[in-house]
């Protein structure tokens, strides 16, 4: 039987391939989005909305009726300065969460939150347990905080999950740049190097969503739940698969001094506004720091995942050779 899908933010990266995998299934699906759907495929599914409307915002819900709704709107760069630039992180969920209330036929909602909740490599000791570094981080505290605040006394069941590292088809900045630095030749890793990432493909990670809506109430209500692979992917073994597939020269490790100093170049491109340097200090930072989360909480309601970690770069790099990107 199909459901009746709404995606905030479906014109985005994840967003697009959960509106292709729900379409595909035959569910009637509603992408309401700021921004026009990257996959022109999706226009008939495309509902214009600002999350910050908050009369166009229930309107545009109460009048598609959804079962469930995956929230992944968001403003995700980490270019604002304070949190009141992610206004669509803050009051964007106040918004929903007031817009949704009331509308009995909702049994199910995820709530897209991030990673960058805490600093890369913390481990957090439970889900409320913050230290952003960067004010989108901040901003993303500041929304599951009210999910939990207003969100625990309703009629249907709604669960956060923190996206990691998640990479595939329709991706961007910054993995869709390593996908051709590495076809260009111009990826270098970082020494000797061995690190470890919780990473995701997308096609687990829609799957994974796809779960998550299907599960008991009582296996994902209330529940923060990191999405990522499982287990971590180790990045040169990742950077090589990729180079192996692309058929590219082989990858060459550089000392990290030199990379530091190529990444403050990049800090000072950056601050003469040039927008996504190759290489900057924090994106070195986060290539170097291991970054795993436990997977066991998510893998207990999920289970295997359908895509190894070779599978979804054959998949990438088709989908980078039939957009043009890469020959």
């Amino acid at each position: 039987m199909s459901s009746r899908v709404l995606v905030t933010g479906g014109s985005g990266f994840i967003g697009t391939n959960l509106v292709e995998k729900f379409v595909t299934d035959g569910d009637q699906v509603l992408n309401l989005d700021i921004r026009p759907p990257r996959n022109n495929a999706h226009n008939a599914h495309w509902k214009k909305v600002d999350l910050l409307d908050a009369d166009g915002l229930g309107n545009a819900i109460r009048g598609f009726l959804p079962d469930v709704i995956l929230h992944m709107a968001a403003r995700t760069d980490l270019d604002g300065r304070a949190v009141g630039d992610y206004s669509a992180n803050t009051v964007g969920v106040q918004n929903l969460i007031a817009a949704i209330d009331g509308v009995s036929s909702i049994r199910r909602v995820v709530f897209a939150s991030s990673r960058l909740v805490c600093r890369i490599g913390y481990q957090p000791a439970n889900d409320c347990d913050y230290c952003p570094t960067t004010p989108y981080g901040e901003s993303k505290v500041v929304g599951e905080e009210l999910v939990r605040e207003t969100a625990g006394c309703v009629g249907y069941t709604w669960t956060i999950v923190r996206p990691t590292s998640i990479w595939g088809p329709w991706f961007d900045v910054p993995y869709k740049t390593f996908f051709l630095a590495i076809a260009r030749g111009r990826y270098f890793h970082p020494g000797k190097a061995r690190i470890q990432k919780s990473f995701g493909f997308i096609g687990n990670t829609v799957y994974q969503l796809q779960r998550l809506l299907d599960a008991s109430p009582s296996a994902v209500g209330g529940r923060t739940l990191y999405l990522a692979d499982y287990p971590p992917i180790e990045v040169g073994e990742m950077a090589d698969t990729i180079q192996r597939k692309l058929k590219a020269s082989p990858i060459r490790s550089v000392d990290i001094r030199l990379l530091r100093a190529a990444s403050r170049v990049g800090d000072s491109l950056k601050s003469l506004g040039w927008r996504n340097p190759p290489l900057t200090s924090f994106r070195l930072d986060n290539l170097l720091t291991p970054m795993t989360h436990d997977m066991e909480p998510l893998k207990s309601v999920v289970g295997e995942l359908p895509y190894s970690m070779s599978q979804g770069v054959d998949i990438t790099v088709d989908w980078l050779k039939e957009q043009g990107e890469v020959h």
